[in-house]
């Protein structure tokens, strides 16, 4: 059960998955100190700054001394820092993505192990991803697929699930005890462009491109048509909003049925790409401007299929993500809008 004002450290506090951490757990009770380099969007400013039970620091995650420092007072570890885009950064930050992934969280554990002795330490929640199933041939994916399919193609995906070996390892040898949160397509507002982002051309548009459901809203507010879409439009996705996925994690911290264990945390609904672009258009323009699409080339780690089993969060955690894509899309289209105009994004 959860005590009055359990301290929580979340690495990566400032971005996009962070921030609706951060807002959830603050809501349930939780004192938040958040962790950031501010490597991927520089310092950006939110709601929740000035709240009494939030502290942010200035800091890398890969610094051991100052991570033993923040997790030696706190009740509950997120390990959500990480270096993460869409498929652009995959392709083009290989060995950055596994080297500084694997450094961080590296770090984190190190800091939980000695953190332990303490008697403070209850757990470590560790952010995975669906990337972990890349190469899977199964669907719906169940945990414990990634342990009997070929392991993920992608330097990211391989370390997200290097990332798992950590979490049950520090449990193995030194008893800390974990969760592992594996996130879905996570949408929702805060994703702008990264310090390290090239604009790419796609068509008549230019743009940083990492995730589809941002990247489709922008191309049709920019006015493509007829609207680029990577690869045949028949990949299968399963796009769950961001404070629904805030909720299932903050929610599992006190569980005694998360200990040691492993979540899908995902909406059960999927959409094809091409359905996807139909409601973002539909959206924007309305029903009387036919949509017509223009297949570009995909990338070579452009997963055709991602749908998951979510029925061990549901029926462990009481986790459903029930919020539908058109209305993450009304909230998600004003803030794309504003981030053009002021050249976030």
């Amino acid at each position: 059960m959860k005590q009055q004002c359990d301290r929580i450290v979340l690495t990566g506090a400032s971005g996009f998955i962070g921030g609706y951490i951060v807002e959830e757990a603050l809501r349930q009770g939780y004192h938040v100190t958040g962790v950031d380099n501010f490597s991927k969007y520089g310092r950006v400013r939110h709601s929740y700054d000035d709240h009494p039970a939030f502290d942010l620091i200035e800091g890398d995650a890969c610094d051991l001394e100052l991570m033993e420092s923040l997790i030696g007072d706190a009740d509950h570890v997120i390990a959500c820092a990480a270096m993460i885009g869409g498929i652009t950064y995959f392709h083009t930050y290989p060995y950055d993505l596994l080297a500084t992934n694997e450094r961080i969280i590296a770090s984190t554990c190190d800091a939980a192990i000695k953190a332990m002795p303490l008697g403070r330490l209850k757990k470590v929640t560790y952010l995975s991803s669906s990337m972990v199933f890349e190469s899977t041939d199964r669907w719906p994916s169940s945990e414990g697929d990634e342990l009997q399919v070929p392991p993920p193609r992608s330097s990211y995906g391989f370390q997200k699930l290097a990332v798992e070996y950590f979490a049950r390892a520090a449990w193995e040898q030194y008893g800390v005890p974990y969760t592992i949160l594996r996130p879905f397509n996570c949408v929702g507002i805060g994703e702008r462009r990264a310090r390290g982002d090239v604009d790419i051309a796609s068509g008549s548009v230019s743009l940083a491109m990492s995730h589809v459901v941002p990247d489709l809203v922008q191309k049709v507010l920019k006015g493509q048509d007829p609207l680029r879409i990577l690869g045949s439009g028949d990949q299968v996705r399963c796009y769950t909003y961001g404070g629904d996925l805030a909720c299932g994690i903050v929610s599992s911290l006190e569980l005694d049925e998360a200990k040691n264990e492993d979540f899908n945390l995902s909406t059960s609904r999927s959409t094809t790409v091409s359905a996807l672009a139909e409601i973002i258009w539909t959206k924007i323009h309305g029903n009387d401007r036919p949509l017509s699409l223009v297949h570009d080339d995909p990338y070579p780690h452009d997963v055709q299929q991602r749908v998951p089993d979510v029925s061990k969060a549901m029926n462990l955690l009481g986790f459903v993500a029930d919020t539908p894509i058109e209305e993450v899309l009304d909230e998600l289209i004003p803030w794309i809008e504003m981030a053009i105009e002021e050249n976030l994004i």
